[in-house]
């Protein structure tokens, strides 16, 4: 069992930045995929983000890519995701995810383990 605690998240105007954080349980944090998955109401989690030793280097939705950044400090059993120029389209709750079961990652079933979200508002 893995425990992941996100933080960081709040209110801010379009354009500014945030940076998530996600604390995980565990001895062997620097062993685990990690992702950041999205979701507002009435949709489906959407995919966000995601390293880990399944992937050669960071993986990004392309409606983040380049204003996005995830990264990890193993030392903390933290993974973050820094958002820069956010736009109000941002707007959601914020999932981190861990262990990947499959190779399809950007779906919310092949990931097990779940925090329980940070809500992030972008005004315009």
């Amino acid at each position: 069992q893995v425990q992941l605690v996100e933080s960081g998240g709040g209110l801010v105007q379009a354009g500014a930045s945030l940076r998530l954080s996600c604390a995980a349980s565990g001895r062997t944090f620097s062993f685990y995929d990690m992702g950041w998955f999205r979701q507002v109401p009435g949709k489906e989690r959407e995919f966000v983000a995601a390293l880990g030793r399944s992937f050669g280097s960071p993986n990004y939705a392309d409606s983040v890519k380049g204003r996005f950044t995830i990264s990890r400090d193993n030392a903390k059993n933290t993974v973050y995701l820094q958002m820069d120029s956010l736009k109000p389209g941002d707007t959601a709750v914020y999932y981190c995810a861990t262990h990947l079961e499959n190779s399809d990652y950007r779906s919310t079933n092949a990931w097990v383990y779940w925090g329980q979200g940070t809500q992030v508002t972008v005004s315009s």
